[in-house]
């Protein structure tokens, strides 16, 4: 129990395997936590992003997994390896550990019972540990505005943990923008629990350089921070050949691309395109682009709504991957970008792609959506409420 005038105690746990989304929504929910006066610690397990040092909360790194492709079955190390036997078991025993130590008065876990059923035991190691550490602990899911929707036995197991174990389910996203049954079948008894705290997006940073500085009138291309968007580049390297010579492209590639796809990606480059690793101004390239050209991941949206550009979405939907297929058609919908797909029964070529880009260079005027992206000033709100909920029972 915690002590009257203490903050409440938050421990979050997250490991992302792909990309790197889940793990920076998580990070700035710890941060709102901690700015709404509670005491957070973040534990992650999948691969370590960056120096997390100076941020408002506790952070702890599991030994990291990761997975290639969509191959979410296989865990691998640091080095592309098959992961040891050990290492589940040592990622087990720290999550427990601290939350033995800590005692959180809430337990978050984000994507999980919805998704990573491939590290289960290990979230149910952490809720057992912290439930018999403060048995007043509060267990909330926290997930994205979109899930992938599993086999209905998987929809049915994750229910049956939600109503066993979970006190609620955080959903950053906007009901009237996309609510999760667009994605999940919510049932009334999983509708009772759903929290939605709007989008989780970081506070505005002012743009160095202003209007005219680097990057000023290029197309901009991102996509994350995996591999996944090397089929987008090589449609867009395709697409600069085809449009308006004089129009400055610039493709900046996650960190997780291997070297030797970059130095592919520049070799094809024509002139008119620059091939660059991300790049921590991207905020401030993205507000003087003329054109965004990206996936659909949770934080595309809330860069394109922050900058207020016109653009392109293709979303990343090989195999089963049906998450930003849906955002992507909620984002044309809302009239904040042009929506094309790299599968299906009409794929896009680079001439689609070139001729997407001429009509929304074109447009006169700037695309706008009312969506609610104060997450970060709602969650403290809706913790205090939750527990106070707890108390008074």
């Amino acid at each position: 129990m915690r002590v009257l005038g203490e903050p409440a105690r938050v421990l979050i746990a997250v490991t992302h395997l792909l990309g790197s989304g889940h793990l920076v929504r998580a990070a700035q929910l710890a941060r709102a936590l901690a700015a709404g006066g509670f005491a957070v610690t973040l534990a992650s397990g999948g691969m370590p992003l960056r120096d997390m040092a100076g941020e408002p909360f506790a952070f702890v790194q599991l030994p990291p997994v990761k997975v290639e492709g969509l191959d979410f079955r296989n865990l691998l190390d640091e080095a592309g390896a098959p992961i040891e036997a050990g290492r589940l078991a040592r990622r087990r025993a720290m999550l427990a550990a601290l939350a033995t130590t800590l005692k959180p008065d809430v337990v978050v876990t984000e994507h999980f019972p919805f998704g990573r059923r491939q590290l289960a035991e290990e979230f149910l190691t952490l809720i057992t540990a912290a439930k018999a550490a403060n048995p007043s602990a509060l267990v909330l899911a926290s997930v994205r505005d979109v899930l992938v929707t599993p086999r209905p036995d998987r929809i049915a197991e994750a229910e049956q943990r939600l109503a066993s174990l979970f006190d609620g389910v955080l959903v950053h996203g906007d009901r009237n923008f996309l609510p999760l049954e667009a994605s999940w079948p919510v049932s009334p008894a999983l509708a009772a629990r759903l929290h939605y705290t709007g989008y989780m997006a970081p506070p505005p940073v002012p743009a160095p350089g202003g209007p005219d500085g680097e990057g000023a009138g290029e197309v901009l291309v991102s996509g994350g921070g995996s591999a996944a968007a090397l089929p987008l580049f090589r449609l867009c390297l395709g697409a600069a050949r085809l449009g308006d010579a004089s129009r400055r492209w610039r493709i900046l590639v996650g960190k997780a691309v291997a070297e030797s796809d970059v130095a592919a990606l520049r070799q094809s480059a024509s002139p008119n395109v620059t091939v660059e690793r991300v790049r921590a101004d991207f905020p401030a390239l993205l507000a003087r682009a003329a054109l965004s050209i990206s996936q659909a991941g949770y934080n595309t949206v809330l860069d394109l709504v922050a900058a207020g550009r016109p653009a392109v979405v293709v979303p990343f939907d090989e195999g089963a991957e049906t998450e930003q297929s849906i955002r992507a058609e909620a984002m044309e919908r809302a009239g904040l970008a042009r929506c094309l797909r790299l599968s299906g029964p009409d794929p896009a070529h680079p001439a689609d792609l070139a001729a997407a880009v001429a009509a929304a260079l074109a447009q006169e005027e700037r695309p706008r959506a009312s969506i609610d992206l104060d997450g970060a000033g709602r969650i403290g709100g809706i913790l205090s409420r939750l527990l106070a909920q707890r108390t008074s029972v």
